[in-house]
């Protein structure tokens, strides 16, 4: 579900021209922005708004406007000012979907069909389409699961870019009238089981911007790695390897109220919990032991960064 903050109700996005509405009964102010996945700080809360406390879809009750977005995404939509960004990828198959519920397969889609990635610009009192951007097109690098999409990644913006990761496909920045700033090519992104490494299951860690940086945690069977690029330029201010499973996790930068105490990149993963320099990418410390298949964001309080390990039935036993 959406975070609070946006007032906002997605039903199934990950259907193909599925509607995405807005509630009504809440118009926070235009400095309450939802930046990233989970919002500020990846905290998840909305403080001091007024949110409805029902809605009814169908009847179309405490919901302001209703737009089809076309495609697959399980990304979440962010906001800046009065503006909403969010990003899909739409299949050349017309009945191209997903499979949910609850079941034991870890198959990949059979979705290999020429895609196009896109990211679009709302208005955020109407809905209407500001912007919309292709930004890469052709034949998926990678595959995703049965249960996803090739738009796993929620967006991320300062109020100057919007950096969208679409894993193999590449990383992508736009201002915010949806002009291209730069791209890059990370490599084809192998993501999956860790122990059936046929079993490929796509992308899902978002990206992040700190500062002046873009970053994104990339881990996949073999070369798994950080990286920091420069927020205008697109360039590597850091590259950080790490011996890691996939895992599917968005990094958090902590940053503590002690005052002296520098901020911490942390990342949740499978082989360890890590905490690193933002700026630099220098690995600070690191405890061991957690899932075998890692996709939980770290949070934090003031004096306290919560990390939970994911499946436990696939753990590592200490």
């Amino acid at each position: 579900m959406l975070p609070l903050r946006l007032s906002l109700m997605i039903v199934a996005l990950g259907l193909s021209a599925a509607p995405l509405r807005v509630a009504a009964g809440s118009q926070p102010t235009a400095t309450a922005n939802w930046p990233g996945f989970r919002g500020p700080s990846a905290s998840g809360r909305a403080d001091r708004q007024r949110v409805p406390e029902r809605w009814d879809a169908t009847r179309h009750r405490n919901i302001t406007w209703t737009v089809a977005i076309p495609g697959l995404a399980h990304s979440s939509p962010i906001v800046w000012g009065d503006r909403l960004f969010l990003t899909t990828a739409i299949s050349s198959r017309p009945d191209a979907t997903f499979k949910p519920g609850l079941y034991g397969e870890g198959t990949a889609s059979e979705d290999r069909t020429p895609q196009k990635w896109v990211v679009l610009a709302l208005d955020r009192a109407t809905g209407r389409t500001l912007w919309e951007r292709a930004a890469y097109e052709g034949v998926p690098r990678e595959k995703r699961h049965i249960k996803a999409t090739y738009a796993n990644a929620t967006p991320a913006t300062d109020g100057r870019y919007v950096v969208a990761f679409f894993g193999s496909q590449g990383l992508y920045a736009f201002d915010l009238a949806g002009r291209p700033v730069w791209q890059r090519d990370l490599g084809v992104l192998d993501t999956g089981a860790y122990d059936l490494p046929e079993y490929e299951w796509g992308t899902a860690s978002s990206p992040i911007i700190y500062k002046d940086l873009a970053i994104v945690q990339c881990d996949q069977q073999k070369g798994s790695f950080l990286l920091a690029a420069d927020a205008k330029t697109g360039a590597t201010a850091w590259k950080t390897m790490r011996d890691e499973l996939p895992s599917w996790g968005t990094p958090t930068v902590y940053e503590p109220s002690t005052s002296g105490r520098s901020a911490e990149l942390v990342t949740n993963a499978s082989n360890f919990i890590r905490g690193y320099d933002p700026m630099t990418g220098r690995e600070l410390w690191r405890l061991g032991g957690s899932s075998k298949i890692t996709a939980p964001t770290p949070i934090f309080t003031e004096d306290a960064i919560l990390v939970a390990s994911g499946r436990r039935e696939r753990h590592h036993g200490t």
